[in-house]
């Protein structure tokens, strides 16, 4: 079966042989169209055929160039909190890729449970979206995740990321690699902040930039990794993060990168006796959690530990007679704080909000 996992390890190169060539070939032909499309579409943003709207509020775009995951959600609860802490109300806004009607997907239910005081509207009209939170919700600044490639919504400040593990979506675009649109693009960003940096070394790290700065020679850089901070339950209990060093875990992701999970394992001093993986945003039907069940009850795991966007759609304290954990993540800069810091001062100071700092 052709699936998201198998796919990768098509355009990475990773799979081998003579079938494996021809169907990147097929691929990089689709490639061209795509590209075309996305080209042409830009192409009418930027000479004004086609306009923005805007919401009358500062808007902060989180977005990326490649499907899949780049390690937004930390980054987007550090924006938030980071407006909090001024006073200013900050709405989130996504589209809600795989969200039963009324209801907020697992990247939503994530941002609730870490952002419980900050309203998360979930919408394909990403436009009408933020138009309801600053007029029913008196948003006065709204964080558009996902966004950059949605260029309806007027945006004053574009952060774009990029996972150091897999930068470039291997050179190519969809259907033969994973960037969204051509990297070029980037040009349109104001600050890009690489993360998992501390996955590659320092000269990974700068060969990235420098091909970056290629493209876009004045945009601002910062970088950032991703710091396990605390066991979760599905209750709501939470423990120390040292409670997994020594442990043997059984390990299961549904995300856009499981290779950075991993790394967070390793950061904890637990050993993976056993690894599963999904495709991002998976949903567990009853025969999945069936078999996760009799995988963790058959390894010698002493506990099953997920990501916390994986426990939000299992909601079950234990797996197999076994504990089930998600490792909660926060985010750490590493460089360029005060250079994000200077921007969104300088964007709260243009549109005249309050800069109240709270406790």
């Amino acid at each position: 079966m052709f699936t998201v996992l198998t796919f990768r390890d098509l355009i990475s190169g990773r799979r081998r042989g003579p079938v494996a060539g021809v169907l990147r070939g097929l691929l990089r032909l689709a490639e061209g169209p795509y590209t075309w499309e996305v080209r042409r579409r830009n192409q009418a943003f930027d000479t004004g055929r086609r306009t923005a709207e805007h919401v009358g509020v500062p808007v902060v775009s989180v977005g990326n160039l490649t499907l899949g995951g780049t390690g937004k959600t930390p980054l987007v609860v550090w924006l938030a909190q980071w407006f909090c802490r001024r006073g200013v109300r900050v709405a989130l806004i996504s589209r809600g890729y795989r969200a039963s009607p009324g209801e907020l997907n697992d990247e939503g239910r994530e941002l609730e449970q870490k952002l419980p005081d900050v309203p998360h509207l979930q919408n394909p009209d990403r436009v009408a979206a933020a138009q309801k939170a600053v007029q029913e919700l008196g948003a006065e600044v709204i964080l558009l995740d996902d966004g950059f490639q949605h260029r309806r919504l007027a945006r004053d400040l574009d952060i774009v990321l990029i996972d150091a593990l897999e930068p470039f979506g291997f050179e190519h675009v969809f259907p033969r690699g994973t960037l969204r649109e051509p990297l070029d693009e980037i040009r349109r960003a104001h600050i890009v902040v690489l993360s998992r940096a501390d996955m590659v070394c320092e000269a990974e790290r700068m060969r990235i930039r420098r091909i970056v700065e290629r493209y876009a020679p004045s945009i601002a850089w910062a970088s950032c990794n991703h710091v396990p901070q605390s066991l979760l339950s599905s209750g709501g209990a939470m423990q120390p993060i040292e409670a997994l060093v020594g442990q043997r875990v059984a390990a299961f992701c549904g995300i856009g990168n499981p290779a950075g999970f991993r790394h967070t394992l390793t950061q904890c001093g637990c050993e993976v006796a056993v690894w599963r993986e999904f495709p991002d945003h998976h949903s567990y039907s009853a025969a999945d959690l069936v078999e996760l069940a009799h995988w963790t009850s058959t390894s010698d795991a002493s506990l099953a530990v997920c990501t916390h966007k994986d426990l939000v759609k299992i909601a079950a304290d234990s797996l197999g007679g076994k504990p089930l954990r998600a490792v909660r993540v926060g985010m750490e800069l590493m460089e360029g704080r005060c250079e994000i810091e200077l921007q969104l001062s300088t964007l709260l100071e243009g549109r005249k909000l309050p800069t109240r700092i709270s406790a």
